[in-house]
């Protein structure tokens, strides 16, 4: 079992949620998740979702990969803190694993919770790591997502 997987695991043992119940497979699914697919984790910590995690684990079927995963992903799910540092490092360096057609979905806290990020700073940094942003949702409780893909006339043919 990977790391990650271990990790995983060790999440589900815990106790207590904080997604609530817009935390289930269907929250998941709204997000574009299908079975089969490995998704990347990127930026997990203390506050991150365990909820959210848990429902893309079982929507999925397999646990989430780290960012130490050396293979190609369907999708990344990069958790990201306006403490964080560079927006743009962070999402250029998450498409290094992104196959072509997937897409990376931005989890930044909501505003009014800690480490909110401005939406300006997503529409500013996604066109200069050269993505586009697809759509924007509220994923959890806590959370807002913003989908970003690679442009059609970037990707590699």
């Amino acid at each position: 079992m990977s790391a990650t997987a271990d990790h995983a695991e060790g999440q589900r043992q815990k106790s207590g949620s904080s997604g609530g119940p817009a935390s289930t497979p269907t929250a998941a699914a709204k997000l574009g998740f299908v079975a089969g697919q490995v998704v990347q984790e990127i930026g997990y910590d203390d506050d991150s979702d365990d909820d959210l995690r848990r429902a893309i684990e079982e929507v999925t079927g397999a646990a989430l990969v780290d960012e130490d995963y050396d293979d190609v992903v369907d999708a990344v799910l990069l958790w990201w803190r306006d403490d964080d540092g560079d927006l743009v490092d962070a999402l250029v360096d998450a498409l290094t694993s992104l196959a072509d057609g997937g897409s990376i979905w931005l989890l930044s806290p909501k505003a009014g919770r800690p480490g909110h990020v401005e939406p300006s700073d997503i529409t500013e940094a996604a066109p200069t790591a050269g993505l586009s942003q697809t759509s924007s949702v509220s994923a959890c409780r806590d959370w807002s997502g913003a989908r970003l893909v690679a442009p059609r006339s970037s990707r590699k043919r």
